[in-house]
């Protein structure tokens, strides 16, 4: 598919509001999933970590599958991808009320509904991508402001229908709220070019020979055909025959000849069939080998390399906050009646805002988007390292606030990966880093809620967790130090789409 220039604009607008609400749709309850963890520990009476990995599956299997979810939405487009999702969203949550154990939630909930949400989330990104250049940082910061207002609105929501209609009510209607995903992927209109042909019906002589993984002369229809006819009776052995042989040879030919036009009709089909098949397999062999020479290559970058180091401890260390804020307070004895807002609906506030203020930071030039990234990792680490000292509900607050608002770096963090590959490869590096986030989602709740088993505190889970966030913003920050080009002097080296990092040159 050819792609024209990005408009910045226009029908982009309507691409930027549909993933948003579509991120709002999907992302609102598993984000929000600390209130139904809370009823899931009252429910089944399970352990802290055990009953985190419901949370955790629905923040990570979809990230875990992002390079099958970038395949997805590359062979498909995002419209369908987005369709189908939304039934995979409800259909999860809506299951999760009959759950009769913690076990049928890690299917129901954590595997589907993330599954569903990753494909989401993956459609979203790449559509906005396609559709902005220029303005990326802001439509990807608003889109990904959806996911935080419907934590926000969520853990309020949810709440509410716990207390109205029980947990099973709560699930059913939320399930029914997701179907309106649906409607925001229809909008999804694909950016094709206006003035490129009309795909033609895939035939043996369009295959092109660059998807072959060897070269060899093929032979032609009428070769294939004789090979098939060798078998048939020479003339000249039935003239050597008798007589009455001769006869019975002529009779069987005089009845046959009626069918001779559909025989040669059936084998040239055959042969051409079999053909196509045969050039079909030799280029979907060569462009899975190409898949995985563009990985080696993408990974021979240094800075993608920190890239998924960094994200994947930072997000063992900084997602378990957003799932057990609320259990953190509760542990901490902190009086129910000082709440005034919930922290989980803090957090959610404060990720919206955070992602749209670094989003629009993002889009100016003097300002370095990974060394903003790098900045955000650290002050997550450090504030990791303070909530063991928050003892009220005002301290909590106001940790909460930061971390929210630094975790609105996600908005920058395809950016930062489309600067690191380029725009072609985006789809392809970006569901690589997306599988080691979700592998750092998924391991950091269950992770802390061990340690909570273990030690009967929080202390020490969030000492870990600080530790994690700093050492790979610490790793990300010293692969983009420009000191390395010219020591290495590989800059020269970068392909055309690489982008090579510097330093911010100060007016």
């Amino acid at each position: 598919m050819v792609f024209r220039k990005p408009p910045d604009g226009g029908w982009g607008w309507v691409i930027v509001v549909v993933s948003f609400f579509t991120q709002f749709l999907c992302y609102g309850s598993p984000l929000a999933v600390g209130v139904l963890y809370l009823e899931w520990l009252d429910a089944f009476g399970e352990g802290k970590g055990k009953t985190a990995w419901v949370g955790s599956l629905a923040n990570g299997i979809g990230l875990l599958a992002s390079p099958v979810c970038s395949i997805c939405v590359s062979s498909f487009g995002a419209r369908p991808v987005a369709i189908f999702s939304g039934f995979m969203v409800a259909g999860g949550l809506m299951m999760s009320s009959f759950a009769p154990n913690i076990y049928f939630l890690y299917i129901s909930y954590g595997i589907v509904v993330g599954l569903g949400c990753g494909l989401l989330y993956t459609a979203t990104v790449t559509i906005t991508c396609h559709y902005f250049d220029k303005r990326r940082g802001l439509a990807l910061g608003l889109i990904s402001t959806g996911s935080s207002v419907g934590l926000f609105i969520y853990a309020a929501l949810q709440k509410e229908l716990i207390d109205l209609y029980g947990l099973d009510g709560c699930l059913l209607i939320v399930g029914a709220l997701s179907l309106n995903i649906l409607a925001c992927g229809s909008l999804m209109r694909p950016l094709d070019s206006s003035d490129s042909p009309p795909p033609e019906k895939t035939c043996v002589g369009k295959v092109p020979d660059q998807y072959f993984a060897y070269h060899e002369k093929e032979k032609t229809v009428e070769e294939n055909i004789s090979i098939l006819e060798k078998g048939y009776i020479d003339e000249k052995c039935v003239n050597n025959m008798p007589d009455y042989k001769q006869d019975n040879i002529l009779n069987k030919n005089v009845l046959s000849s009626i069918n001779v036009n559909e025989k040669d009709t059936y084998k040239k089909k055959v042969v051409e069939q079999t053909n196509f098949c045969k050039q079909l397999a030799k280029r979907k062999w060569q462009l899975y080998l190409n898949y995985w020479e563009e990985t080696v290559v993408l990974f021979k970058n240094k800075v993608f390399s920190a890239l998924f180091v960094a994200i994947l401890l930072f997000d063992i260390g900084g997602f378990p906050p957003s799932l057990l804020m609320e259990d953190i307070a509760r542990s901490a004895n902190v009086n129910e009646d000082d709440y005034y807002v919930p922290l989980i609906s803090i957090i959610g506030i404060m990720t919206a805002v955070g992602k749209l203020i670094l989003g629009i930071l993002a889009d100016f030039k003097w300002v370095n988007t990974l060394y903003l990234y790098v900045t955000t990792l650290l002050m997550t680490g450090l504030a990791l390292f303070a909530i063991p000292f928050a003892k009220s509900y005002l301290t909590l607050a106001m940790l909460s606030g930061i971390l929210g608002f630094l975790t609105g770096n996600w908005s920058i963090f395809p950016y930062v990966t489309t600067k690191t590959v380029g725009i072609e490869k985006l789809t392809h590096a970006y569901g690589i880093l997306m599988f080691f986030a979700g592998l750092g989602n998924s391991l950091g709740p269950p992770i802390v809620g061990w340690f909570y088993d273990w030690t009967q505190e929080y202390d020490t889970a969030f000492y870990f967790s600080g530790f994690c966030v700093l050492l790979g913003g610490f790793l990300l920050l010293l692969a983009a130090l420009p000191c390395w080009n010219a020591c290495t002097n590989q800059s020269s080296k970068l392909p055309p789409n690489i982008y090579s990092y510097k330093v911010a040159s100060s007016a």
